[in-house]
């Protein structure tokens, strides 16, 4: 994987609308300046790409100037990173207007989570390290604060070459929706119990892959499947969705979808991101268990739920590509890599 520079203070990182166009709109405008605050503070200048703030119904039906907005960045010199403002369901619609060329010759920094995936996957078949974590208006602009375990991560990953290390569960933890227009949204947070066994045994490592219950649907340009076989191989896959229809059926059908294809026998572990029900995992490890340990003979798998990533606050931030190492047994979870 070519991996990207880390940041600096003075650096310039570029604000993009790959999906939804909400950053754009008049009403939510002030959590769009509200989350370039928080990075200006740290340091950081920011640049919205040039079609990014156009409103959602132009961005709806121009995905080729979203696109543009991404090769814009990746071409610009004066840009060392990007980062998503918001997912969506559409950022498919943009790949046939990219170009893996360009991304493997400007190497950046490339953050988001949910609906960015399509351009995470986009990177990856093109060898760049991308990062599946804080979209601006989600994370970065929380009204009453970014989470200060959200931004310790996002300032760790990006500034500081030193490995990651290990990724320690969060102290609280929330499944509440994001509010765009209410400057007075507080977010209810809850005591984080910490990470939950699922089933297998023993410390392995593998390098990160994954994404949410898409990842095995979307296509490429060319028809092809967004994921090839050899992406699972000696992989740790990383798996959330979003909470409000991630039910037990739901995630029992993605991992018998991964055991269908081939993926779920070749990976060497799997974690996972929190779900809705903050009182209990149980019935969705029973789901898992009867189709990774009942259904497809994989008892010795380790799979471990309740990380802190993706559509919940905090958040940490998973690099694709990056060497990992889960110990199932200690219920811990590292990354080796800077």
């Amino acid at each position: 994987m070519i991996k990207p520079e880390k940041l600096k203070k003075g650096d310039a990182i570029a604000t993009i609308s790959p999906s939804w166009g909400c950053a754009g709109a008049p009403r939510v405008l002030w959590k769009y300046r509200l989350g370039c605050e928080r990075l200006k503070e740290m340091g950081l200048n920011v640049v919205a790409a040039p079609n990014s703030l156009r409103g959602t119904a132009y961005l709806r039906d121009n995905p080729q100037a979203r696109a543009e907005d991404i090769m814009w960045a990746f071409e610009n010199k004066d840009i060392r990173g990007i980062i998503a403002n918001i997912g969506g369901n559409d950022s498919v619609k943009l790949l046939p207007y990219l170009s893996p060329k360009t991304i493997a010759d400007h190497p950046k920094i490339l953050c988001g989570y949910s609906d960015v995936m399509s351009l995470h996957l986009y990177c990856y078949r093109a060898g760049l390290m991308t990062y599946y974590g804080d979209n601006l208006l989600t994370t970065v602009a929380e009204a009453f604060g970014w989470h200060t375990y959200s931004r310790y991560w996002f300032k760790k990953v990006f500034f500081d070459d030193t490995v990651i290390g290990n990724i320690r569960p969060a102290e609280e933890w929330s499944y509440d929706k994001e509010a765009y227009t209410d400057k007075n949204y507080r977010k209810n947070y809850l005591p984080n119990p910490g990470y939950r066994y699922v089933q297998g045994k023993g410390t392995i490592r593998g390098k990160l892959f994954g994404g949410h219950g898409d990842l095995l649907t979307l296509e490429m340009p060319d028809g092809k499947p967004a994921v090839r076989k050899e992406d699972f191989e000696n992989s740790i896959l990383f798996f959330e969705d979003i909470p409000d229809f991630c039910d037990e059926d739901y995630m029992a059908d993605f991992f018998d979808r991964l055991g269908k294809n081939g993926y779920l026998q070749m990976l060497n572990g799997i974690i996972i991101g929190k779900m809705k029900r903050p009182e209990s995992f149980d019935t969705y490890a029973e789901c898992i268990r009867s189709v990774v340990t009942d259904k497809y003979d994989c008892p010795d798998l380790p799979v471990m739920s309740d990380l802190n990533f993706g559509h919940t606050s905090p958040t940490c931030i998973l690099p694709y590509g990056a060497e990992a190492e889960l110990n199932i047994d200690k219920l811990q979870f590292s990354i080796l890599e800077s």
